[in-house]
């Protein structure tokens, strides 16, 4: 279910601190199927990002996507990043106009969902943020004294993100660096359930065994990335991320930890 917190300590103080009171509000469909992995996945490379040529973003041609539960406000994203195009996704409301089939992989769903929703026609420049807006420690994981998501947004230089193609938006590498997971870690260490699950779910999700000895990247799934690169993935590729994401067996901090740790691979970016 969506919640924005860590599940799985990391050593650094920050990583104790859990959204633990929008658990209690969230909903998870506690029986999904088995997944049954696809025989002939698209995915069989992972592409590597480019320096396309930078253009000139305007307003219309960038957008937020956020993911919420119903009783959330997130009225700041209207009211104080009015140069962009809003997708809120409410999780948790079968009667909402944008949600995903069901409130299971956190965060996660949310963004896979925008971009197969709109493969075809997307911004720019798209940004993943989470539903609050500031404050500690709700937003802990959000950079600046402020852990302001308004002013993470408005220092975000889109050139950069044109170029590069994606940008994590905590710049703050603890949690997440140098190390975070080893899916070969000898010996394992029994909290970090998500790296126990890593390797599995890579040959899961892309169809090959050339699984990372270490992925790093600042924590929390807060990024910008482009259109361009997202597009370097066939459309194919994010149904099947979602479709493993709703039917894997592994509890939601689990699956949308191992996410979070896969996003700027996802988007063409090394391991580390």
């Amino acid at each position: 279910a969506l919640d924005a917190g860590i599940k799985e300590s990391t050593g650094s103080a920050e990583s104790s601190v859990v959204d633990s009171d929008r658990k209690a509000n969230s909903f998870v469909d506690s029986q999904p199927e088995p997944f049954t992995p696809d025989p002939t996945p698209s995915e069989q490379t992972l592409p590597s990002a480019t320096s396309p040529s930078t253009e000139t973003i305007t307003p219309g041609d960038r957008i937020i996507v956020v993911g919420k539960l119903k009783d959330e406000d997130t009225d700041w994203v209207i009211n104080e990043l009015p140069d962009w195009q809003h997708a809120i996704y409410t999780v948790d409301d079968p009667e909402a106009t944008l949600r995903p089939p069901k409130n299971k992989g956190r965060e996660s769903n949310v963004y896979l969902q925008y971009i197969i929703d709109n493969y075809d026609n997307l911004p720019s420049i798209i940004v993943f943020l989470h539903s609050h807006r500031d404050g500690y420690p709700r937003a802990w994981h959000t950079e600046f004294e402020e852990h302001d998501n308004v002013l993470n947004v408005r220092m975000l230089q889109l050139d950069f993100i044109q170029r590069n193609g994606y940008a994590n938006l905590r710049c703050n590498f603890i949690p997440g660096c140098p190390d975070e997971i080893q899916p070969f870690r000898n010996p394992r260490d029994e909290w970090r359930t998500a790296e126990h699950a890593f390797a599995d779910a890579w040959r899961a999700l892309f169809n090959n065994s050339d699984i990372p000895e270490v992925v790093a990247t600042p924590c929390c799934s807060q990024f910008a990335v482009s259109s361009a690169q997202v597009r370097k993935r066939p459309l194919s590729s994010y149904i099947w991320f979602q479709k493993w994401l709703l039917e894997t067996e592994l509890p939601d901090d689990v699956s949308g930890r191992i996410m979070e740790y896969l996003w700027h691979i996802i988007f063409g970016q090394d391991p580390v």
